[in-house]
């Protein structure tokens, strides 16, 4: 028998001990790692990709016991390093070996990453924040040269993020150190395998693709509501499907309820505790609820107390609850990827089924949640383009780099071409990197506090502590509104809460949070005092980008089965809404792949343009804003937008005469990027814009621990900075950044591009139908939700309906 087979039985037969089946694909893992490869592992939630990862490493291990930290393990979320570690440590212990797996995040103490420094394990689980900070001591080199493999889990959440450019920066520098480094990438929702392994792996290089076992049976229902509305509008809580939920919550033995957002999981979770008989037995779960809390729920979940936790995406990834039997999905997914992670939380062993539960909050989203299923079906799913040329992250890593002992010019610009991300820099934004951290650039020369590195001849250093602390405390890319922390007058924590919503609310007004009711006290020292209140209306926090825009495959799907409708077809899982769709069939027309619908009507508020692209949201206050402005052009007007997942709608005081050549003019792709940006208040959202690069950059300090600025402080400073810069430095290649993310982030340029493109070959059909139509009545209801009381809405909306409906 080979010297390399007795480690692969050792762990076939720790497998065999614990009644864990072993897959072919574990196999191929193990001795691709035994090789020396590196690649990417794409399997199913649930499949076993956790063991198919690590089984290489204790084979390592058992054949050559490691000696200093040797195998990391990089986790996109802190709160999944724990539970990852614990699972890592089963099979270590398993087999025997003689150390254990530690963990080193944001949430791990000073002492703790002290104890690891003078003591270093021989696997860590560690973040991408973490991996650049141990960057950035001198010992560096040493420490994270004899690293012999890396795994990336899930990669998916990382690619196309600045988190994840800022990790392949780190991997450039570890493969520097150590050419025959192995690194492993794992995944379970990516349409874009090849390449986001080569982004991985870095450029020109070679790797092994392994697919896991076939996808995992999900079995998928759609709770259909009580009654289905004819004129539905967006914007609902879903509240009128709570019944049908909490028969399927009694029926289960465990259930996660996932929804979209924080706002929408506070009120579920409410509606479901005041409710049930086992009150104690439901939990909430987000990322604004104080940690500790978190955990507990964690915890009480994965040993089945729980029967139900109402969760957002903080509970997507990772965590292993065995007991979960049911998953939940209040509203529509927007995206294929999302829906099958979620999905896979239940039933989360290798052979176990899944059992999902989709709850539309309106009509139009049985139709997204048919598109949705249709595509899982297909094994369809949403490519993560990754990001090219994110220079605050690089001047940040470099910073990082001169932190750890120096660089020298040439190797480091060889480690970022040695990303997807610079591969191709240039020397002229290499030069301007390199004077940006050193002197701040052009317009910053003058000023010592933008010296952060300095040059000795040789290598590229930082030598000032004050300079060295700040940048250790500002290491990563996530950036958010600033929060206040919310705590009782006398008692704990509860966790965090945007600072613009909390600034609105006086002393004694009631809010929900963290599953409670509270009135708030007093705001001080950036912390918001509340006590327990009761009774009574309350508001709801909402939290910025909690709206996510409908997917390109699932957009697309949509149209399938609009075109499907069309021609007198369709899916069956369509006939609850088949009245609907044959209503807006008979009153004007069905959009499809190969159809632009574009409508207008005329009302006592002016005139109405409605087109749907089905390209979503962000794509459509692009477009919205685009062809506003270019009418404009023709003749002076001004409008009300109001854009959704399906169209948009422009209102003016002027009839709409336009023809079909009109509208092909007022849709061409031709000028795109000049024309959008005049279209927009481009560079007031740039400045918004340039408050992340500026802080990601080392532009901007957000305040040491305690003393943390205000948002409204550090808006001003990158502001300022904005402003300064665009006088006396308008060539700054930050600024060009800057404006390229608000296009790209805010209005998805790219696709709204394709949009225009797909509109040039599409048959445009213009209709005139009198009155709204089902399609065009959620515009309306949004438009009009925005300048009214709720009170007045509902008025409003009832007397619509009543005039619409007659006509039917």
């Amino acid at each position: 028998m080979s010297a390399l087979a007795e480690p692969t039985l050792s762990v076939e037969r720790l497998f065999e001990q614990q009644g864990w089946p072993v897959f072919d694909f574990q196999r191929q893992a193990w001795d691709a790692w035994a090789r020396g490869e590196s690649g990417l592992i794409h399997a199913p939630t649930g499949s076993g990709k956790t063991l198919a990862a690590w089984g290489g490493p204790l084979q390592d291990a058992l054949r050559r016991p490691p000696a200093g930290l040797s195998y990391l393990w990089i986790t996109p979320l802190r709160a999944l390093a724990t539970d990852t570690s614990e699972q890592l440590d089963r099979a270590v212990a398993g087999l025997g070996l003689d150390w254990r797996v530690a963990t080193r995040t944001g949430d791990t103490s000073a002492s703790e990453r002290q104890r690891l420094r003078r003591s270093p394990p021989p696997a860590l689980v560690t973040t991408p924040e973490s991996l650049s900070l141990m960057l950035s001591y001198t010992d560096s080199d040493q420490r994270l040269g004899r690293l012999r493999g890396v795994i990336i889990d899930e990669w998916h959440e990382l690619l196309g993020s600045k988190r994840g450019v800022l990790l392949e920066l780190a991997l450039a520098r570890l493969r520097a150190l150590n050419p025959a480094l192995r690194l492993w990438g794992l995944s379970a929702t990516l349409g874009n395998v090849e390449e986001g392994m080569a982004v991985l792996l870095g450029p020109h290089r070679d790797g092994r693709l392994i697919a896991g076992r076939t996808p995992r049976e999900i079995e998928v229902e759609t709770l259909l509501p009580p009654s289905i509305e004819r004129f539905p509008w967006a914007g609902r809580t879903g509240m009128a499907q709570l019944p049908g939920v909490l028969e399927h919550l009694e029926r289960a033995r465990s259930t996660l309820l996932f929804t979209n957002t924080r706002s929408q999981a506070e009120l579920w979770f409410q509606a479901i505790q005041s409710t049930v008989p086992w009150p104690d037995r439901v939990h909430l779960h987000h990322g604004s609820i104080d940690r500790r809390a978190r955990l507990t729920a964690e915890e009480r979940l994965r040993r089945g107390e729980l029967k139900c936790v109402v969760a957002t995406s903080s509970l997507d990834l990772g965590v292993d609850f065995s007991p979960v039997d049911q998953v939940i999905q209040i509203g529509s997914p927007k995206g294929i990827a999302r829906l099958t992670q979620r999905a896979g939380r239940s039933g989360h062993q290798p052979g176990q089924t899944s059992r999902l539960v989709c709850v539309p909050t309106h009509a139009l989203e049985i139709l997204e949640i048919a598109a949705a299923r249709r595509r899982m079906e297909q094994r369809r799913i949403e490519a993560r383009p990754p990001l090219s040329g994110s220079l605050d992250v690089a001047a940040q890593h470099l910073v990082t780099r001169a932190l750890g002992g120096g660089f020298r010019a040439d190797e480091a610009l060889a480690e970022l071409r040695d990303t997807h991300a610079f591969a191709r820099l240039d020397e002229r934004r290499w030069q301007w990197l390199l004077d940006f951290i050193c002197r701040g650039g052009q317009a910053l020369r003058a000023y010592p506090g933008f010296r952060r590195v300095e040059f000795d001849g040789e290598r590229y250093r930082v030598r000032d502590r004050r300079i060295a602390q700040q940048h250790r405390m500002s290491v990563g890319t996530i950036t958010a509104d600033g929060h206040l922390q919310v705590r009782f007058s006398r008692g704990g924590s509860l966790g965090q809460i945007e600072e613009r919503f909390i600034t609105r609310l006086k002393p004694g007004e009631r809010f929900v949070f963290a599953g409670r009711l509270l009135s708030l006290s007093r705001v001080q020292d950036m912390t918001a005092y509340v006590r327990k209140a009761s009774g009574g209306k309350a508001s709801v926090p909402r939290w910025a980008g909690g709206r996510l825009p409908l997917s390109t495959l699932l957009a697309d799907a949509v149209l399938e089965l609009m075109d499907e409708v069309d021609q007198g077809e369709g899916d069956r899982r369509l006939d609850p809404i088949r009245e609907l769709l044959q209503l807006q069939q008979a009153r004007s027309a069905l959009p499809g792949r190969d159809r632009l619908l574009i409508e207008t009507i005329e009302s006592r508020e002016g005139h109405h343009l409605y087109l749907f692209p089905f390209a979503g949201r962000l794509a459509h206050e692009g477009l919205a804003a685009l062809l506003a402005w270019r009418l404009s052009q023709r003749a002076a007007s001004s409008f009300s937008m109001t854009v959704n997942d399906y169209g948009i709608e422009l209102v003016t005081d002027e009839p709409f005469e336009l023809e079909q050549s009109d509208y092909r003019e007022l849709l061409s792709p031709e000028r795109l990027d000049e024309e959008l940006i005049q279209a927009l208040n481009a560079t007031e959202m740039a400045r918004h814009r340039f408050r992340d690069i500026a802080r990601i950059a080392g532009l901007v300090f957000q305040g040491y621990p305690g003393r943390m600025k205000r948002t409204r402080q550090i808006q001003a400073s990158s502001g300022l900075m904005f402003d300064m810069l665009s006088e006396h430095d308008p060539d700054n290649l930050l600024l060009d950044q800057a404006r390229r993310e608000v296009l790209e982030a805010e209005m998805e340029l790219s696709r709204l591009r394709a949009t225009l493109e797909r509109a040039a070959r599409q048959e445009l059909v213009l209709r005139r139908p009198g009155r709204l139509t089902p399609l065009a009545f959620p515009l309306w209801a949004d438009r009009l939700r925005s300048r009214v009381s709720s009170e007045d809405f509902e008025r409003r909306v009832e007397r619509m309906l009543a005039q619409l409906e007659p006509a039917t």
